[in-house]
């Protein structure tokens, strides 16, 4: 059920809005799929440090948003989080508290914010759903950042049963395309391949895939996760979260997704597993039956095709690049 125009026009400020999701959101709308009557902002850690509360609340105060999407966060790649799970929480749990206040205080009649698979407990039964967030521990891996994720949706839960606050949350799986952080000591798991296997071609050496390659993760690319996020923001009025994916049967291995960017990048070179290295959670299936239910029609595109036109975005903007 879409929701009733208020007094003000809809104003839709995007934090994060210079990072992977906030730039593929920026794209859809600027294609088409935004309205007459939307104003969107797309604002970064540039415009406002979010990890202040008063920065934050100047930013929401210069803006009057009416809606906000809610993206910015530390977010990192598995070693990254083994290394700094202190640091994720305390930044995460600053931004999340701030914007959500700011939000509050300032009136936006909803907010969707952006989690992730990781929050699931990491001792579970598959597939998850949105009922099990909070039924164990997450994975030791990153139990910093996912806890700090899992309090947005204790918050959102609170607004709405203090103050009747429409906030909400999607929660993706792992989602990759055009402007990510392709770091590899640093960038989640896909990108950190594309680099790797872009240098790997370059200089004529093998590929070597951290860990076993046998852990299984569902991918989506982030255009389409920008589309369904515009369709949540209009469309989607429930408080508890919803899980935004590709299905069950999309799952792939880490060793499938290397092979599909080698071929996509005509990689034709060896491709070596180090398992010497973590290979972090084995898998965090999800069940998309929720979103299915909502929006039935919905496409999405196929993996090989969303790999090829993100490496070919990462080659034609190598120097520019976040790695």
């Amino acid at each position: 059920m879409t929701e009733a125009a208020g007094a003000r026009p809809t104003r839709v400020l995007v934090t994060g809005g210079s990072g992977l999701v906030g730039r593929a959101i920026a794209r859809v709308v600027a294609e088409g799929k935004g309205r007459a009557d939307e104003e969107w902002i797309f604002v970064s850690s540039k415009d406002a440090d979010l990890t202040s509360a008063a920065e934050t609340r100047a930013l929401f105060e210069r803006h009057r948003p009416t809606h906000v999407i809610h993206l910015a966060a530390m977010v990192g790649g598995l070693f990254k989080n083994i290394r700094c799970n202190l640091d994720f929480w305390r930044r995460n749990v600053h931004i999340n508290d701030n914007v959500l206040h700011a939000a509050y205080e300032c009136g936006a009649r909803k907010v969707v914010s952006c989690l992730s698979t990781c929050i699931f407990p990491d001792q579970t039964t598959y597939p998850i759903d949105e009922s099990m967030i909070h039924n164990g521990p997450p994975h030791s891996s990153n139990f910093g950042y996912s806890y700090a994720k899992r309090m947005i949706d204790v918050q959102n839960r609170a607004y709405f049963e203090q103050h009747g606050c429409r906030f909400t949350a999607v929660i993706p799986t792992n989602v990759f395309g055009p402007h990510d952080n392709f770091n590899i000591e640093d960038g989640h798991v896909l990108p950190g391949l594309i680099h790797k296997v872009y240098l790997a071609k370059q200089t004529g050496s093998p590929l070597t895939v951290w860990g076993t390659g046998r852990p299984r993760r569902q991918f989506i690319y982030s255009l389409d996760l920008a589309r369904l996020f515009l369709r949540v923001l209009r469309e989607y009025d429930e408080i508890e979260p919803i899980i935004l994916s590709v299905g069950e049967e999309d799952e792939v291995s880490i060793k499938e997704a290397a092979e599909t960017i080698a071929e996509a990048m005509d990689f034709k070179g060896e491709i070596v597993f180090d398992a010497t290295k973590a290979d972090g959670q084995f898998k965090k299936t999800a069940s998309n039956g929720k979103l299915r239910r909502c929006l039935p029609g919905f496409q999405f595109t196929p993996f090989r095709q969303a790999v090829k036109e993100t490496c070919a975005w990462f080659i034609a903007n190598y120097a520019s690049a976040r790695k």
